[in-house]
């Protein structure tokens, strides 16, 4: 979590979110500039996320949620994807939260299922829901699955429907399920719909069944290790990649 409270000059006025164990904007700068400098390996990036199940967006209010993205972005090479959290409970605010982070900076959405009536959210309703603000949406929509923290899968068929969507661009998808996943990349396989792996932990097997990416919490700590293990699957270099996943999977669940 950020200090957001600072003046024109970033200079702190206050502890309001930082006395909670949180970090100040000027650490947080150094780490976007720490993430896009030569460093070898973590160069290769092709972007961030913000306000991802890491970033503890459910802690901060709207603006704050926006101004974490804006000040991200001021930070953030125009060669490198930003992708910002977006999702909330009802569909007007997500909505309007999606449209807010369009305006600050954001190159994509990734957008959380809803899940407080997670009884209710059957594929019908997620696919009114994700729909509607991939409809209202200026920008790209990557839905976001997250079961472990929504009690939530997004279901596959519900995917499957989305992927049809024009401004409906992928799934991150964090569940672990790789039988999943490879299901979600065959039936997708026709449009224009990336799904990525949502952990380090299960990157090569996400890879092995068709999957093109991941968004990784391990890269904020092992950058260059991750990146190394993305080109290894993608030059086909299957043992090499293995011995390497085996070694990412113990500090990935820390």
């Amino acid at each position: 979590m950020l200090c957001l409270h600072q003046d024109e000059d970033g200079k702190e006025m206050c502890d309001k979110l930082s006395c909670r164990g949180g970090r100040s904007l000027g650490e947080h700068k150094s780490n976007i500039r720490f993430f896009t400098s030569t460093w070898e390996g973590v160069a290769s990036l092709a972007g961030f996320v913000v306000q991802g199940s890491n970033g503890e967006f459910p802690f901060l209010t709207s603006s704050e949620r926006l101004e974490v993205v804006s000040r991200v972005r001021q930070a953030l090479p125009r060669d490198k994807l930003l992708l910002a959290g977006s999702g909330c409970e009802s569909t007007q605010a997500t909505v309007e939260m999606t449209v807010s982070m369009a305006q600050v900076g954001a190159d994509a959405a990734m957008v959380v299922t809803p899940c407080y009536y997670h009884g209710r959210m059957n594929s019908a309703a997620l696919i009114h829901h994700y729909t509607k603000v991939a409809d209202l949406s200026p920008i790209p929509v990557v839905l976001y699955s997250v079961p472990a923290n929504t009690g939530l899968d997004l279901p596959v068929d519900a995917v499957v429907t989305l992927s049809q969507h024009p401004n409906i661009v992928g799934i991150k998808d964090s569940g672990g399920d790789v039988t999943r996943i490879g299901l979600i990349v065959h039936k997708t396989r026709r449009q224009d719909f990336q799904v990525l792996a949502g952990s380090a932990g299960f990157l090569l097997a996400s890879y092995a069944v068709g999957a093109v990416g991941g968004v990784c919490a391990l890269a904020n700590v092992l950058g260059a290790q991750v990146c190394q293990l993305e080109r290894l699957c993608l030059t086909g270099q299957w043992e090499d990649a293995q011995k390497l996943q085996h070694r990412l999977i113990e500090p990935n669940t820390a």
